[in-house]
């Protein structure tokens, strides 16, 4: 459920109406791929899981997760296996903390995830109830699978870096700095900073 091509492509557009900088680099690298991450449980576990680990090394781990679980899909059954077996299929002890935590407000109901707060920063704040999810995971994961067209995470360094080359700034604008320039761009902040992280793979710095 996150933000479509078509829905991307119009943010982008509205966004170079009202920024021009942006208007020759989106000629000049075209529109960024849409990313669509599926909503719940399983993608936040994904996130801790990957933390500080590479790509390869983190689908190892959650392939042995998974098999030692019974499926990482459900919450009941991560909450109910024991610390020594996600230890041997490769979780460190303060991820398995977070993957537990996570679990249990699953469960509970303490964090729903098919009834999220409308408001984007009740959203966000609702989510870090979960240990190992911190302000940018949580912003990522609203951006990609539930789709929130105005979720800023402009404590990225990419974002930051990217954006002051997009609008030619001599230095890299801090997190405060970047929130100001990006405030006349709501409701369309998502797809600037979807478009900074585009900027940043295909143009080299």
């Amino acid at each position: 459920m996150g933000i479509g091509a078509d829905q991307l492509r119009e943010s982008l557009d509205a966004l170079a109406m009202i920024e021009p900088a942006f208007a020759p680099v989106i000629g000049r690298i075209g529109y960024p791929p849409p990313r669509i991450l599926d909503r719940g449980f399983e993608t936040l576990l994904r996130a801790i899981v990957g933390q500080q680990v590479s790509i390869k090394a983190a689908a190892s781990i959650l392939a042995k997760v998974d098999a030692a679980t019974g499926g990482i899909a459900d919450p009941e059954n991560v909450a109910r296996t024991s610390d020594e077996t996600l230890r041997a299929a490769g979780l460190s002890r303060q991820k398995i903390a977070y993957v537990k935590s996570l679990a249990q407000e699953a469960i509970t109901g303490g964090i729903e995830f098919e009834r999220l707060p409308e408001d984007d920063e009740a959203a966000v704040v609702l989510l870090t109830r979960a240990k190992g999810i911190g302000r940018w995971t949580a912003e990522v994961y609203l951006i990609f699978a539930e789709g929130r067209r105005d979720i800023f995470p402009a404590g990225d360094l990419a974002v930051q870096v990217e954006l002051g080359r997009i609008l030619g700034l001599d230095e890299r604008p801090t997190e405060k700095k970047v929130r100001e320039l990006a405030e006349p761009w709501r409701p369309h902040r998502g797809a600037a900073a979807i478009f900074a992280w585009h900027h940043r793979h295909v143009v080299p710095v």
